[in-house]
């Protein structure tokens, strides 16, 4: 016995922690213990996707229209905003997708990290996954209209995106019972190769959305920045309300709904 504790207990929760240590810790010390060779051949493979802090800081974020696409996970972000973008000259930049894309990435510190996080249906570390949007917002200097799909996940998230990149004008959100929402992920599943597209992941998914991310969405609309679109009804139904919803959401801002070259 130790100060009443038992030493199995003691050594369960130094496991715990250990694990917890591996998991968050040894991305970014294994970048340390690299030597300068190696630094050196990762930095000129990533200087073309990362931004000096000189850059950032002159880019007009804040002259950015930014609209937030929200939703249950298949409740129709990407189909529909994929369909805006053809018609409103938005660049649609999904979270999820850049969040996939860096995990894949061979000199990516944040790989084995942001694989855990969407394996287990979590919430990765809003650093990232703001970096990720913010340089690829840079990626597209020419464009004022962004359609960002997936984000943010939870309020925490909203408020640092708010605070260090720009505001979002509006949040569109696709409203679908979950009923339907868990028959299209499990149809999804049957192709998509992803592997957050199964029963369980789904389910830790769901438990996500409505303990962090629905929580984003009231709180926008105690603000009226939130624009309704209800998935009920047919692919073209919802397409056709979201269409009308976002060329007035145009016409308040005093801009031309169709993207001007």
């Amino acid at each position: 016995m130790f100060f009443g504790f038992h030493p199995f207990a003691i050594f369960a929760s130094l496991t715990v922690l250990a694990s917890g240590y591996l998991m968050i810790i040894k991305p970014f010390m294994e970048w340390n213990f690299k030597t300068q060779d190696e630094r050196q051949r990762d930095e000129k493979k990533m200087i073309h996707e990362a931004y000096r802090k000189m850059q950032i800081s002159e880019f007009p974020f804040d002259k950015k229209t930014v609209v937030f696409v929200l939703g249950g996970p298949g409740s129709g972000k990407g189909t529909n905003s994929e369909k805006l973008v053809s018609d409103f000259g938005f660049v649609h930049l999904s979270a999820g997708d850049l969040l996939r894309a860096e995990q894949k990435r061979e000199v990516s510190q944040y790989g084995e990290l942001i694989a855990h996080y969407i394996r287990e249906g979590l919430i990765v570390p809003h650093e990232i996954t703001i970096g990720l949007l913010r340089n690829a917002m840079m990626d597209h200097p020419g464009c004022d209209r962004f359609l960002i799909d997936g984000f943010p996940r939870n309020l925490e998230q909203a408020k640092a995106f708010e605070d260090t990149v720009c505001k979002a004008k509006k949040v569109l959100y696709f409203e679908c019972p979950e009923a339907v929402l868990l028959g299209r992920l499990l149809n999804r599943g049957k192709t998509s190769g992803r592997t957050d597209d199964n029963i369980e992941s789904i389910k830790k998914r769901f438990a996500t959305y409505f303990n962090d991310s629905k929580p984003v969405i009231d709180a926008y609309a105690k603000d009226g920045k939130v624009i309704t679109v209800s998935c009920e009804g047919s692919m073209d139904d919802v397409y056709k309300n979201a269409h009308t919803q976002v060329t007035q959401l145009f016409k308040d801002l005093g801009q031309e709904p169709k993207a001007t070259a």
